[in-house]
């Protein structure tokens, strides 16, 4: 309800800017949705498996990106607490848009590539795309998007790590004890 309140304000508003805003805080609520959906459809709704979790929140993120844009939800291992699934989904949505919006620019010939995996007690969420990359401590400043992902990567005790060649987001992070 509360993102169709927000779709609907995008539509009506002024300005560009306010468009922008409302557009953004949609598609966050739309991602943290998605990892709602899929943490309460199960028996056990404490935790929920990646192989759910990254193809859910992906699908729903890429509905909201232009139709031509290639996604591939590629690996997913681990389990997720509840307490890592919602700030992982708001990291999920700022990476993936920011791939699509800043790392790509032929949609045709050009992708992203979603992964999560475990290994160590560790996870890591990677995207990567087929552009030029970005340099983390350029933007850390003058990006609210990248300053949301690295608020979250605090609070789940994680480490953003950012490459150009490839261009790769990652995020690793502690898997919680379940």
């Amino acid at each position: 309800m509360l993102q169709a309140l927000l779709f609907s304000a995008a539509r009506t508003a002024q300005s560009d800017e306010a468009r922008k805003v409302l557009n953004e805080a949609s598609a966050r609520i739309a991602a943290m949705a998605a990892a709602q959906r899929v943490q309460y459809g199960r028996s056990d709704a404490s935790r929920v498996t990646a192989e759910e979790f990254l193809p859910a929140v992906c699908e729903t993120i890429r509905q909201l990106l232009p139709a031509d844009v290639r996604i591939e939800c590629g690996a997913a291992r681990g389990v997720l607490s509840n307490d890592v699934a919602m700030p992982l989904a708001l990291i999920l949505n700022e990476l993936l848009t920011n791939a699509v919006k800043h790392g790509i620019t032929d949609h045709a010939r050009q992708g992203v590539r979603v992964s999560l995996t475990g290994q160590d007690g560790r996870l890591a969420l990677c995207v990567e795309d087929d552009g030029e990359g970005f340099d983390l401590e350029a933007v850390r400043k003058t990006s609210s998007g990248i300053q949301l992902v690295l608020g979250l990567a605090r609070q789940l005790h994680g480490t953003l790590h950012v490459t150009k060649n490839p261009s790769r987001a990652c995020l690793d992070f502690p898997a919680a004890k379940i």
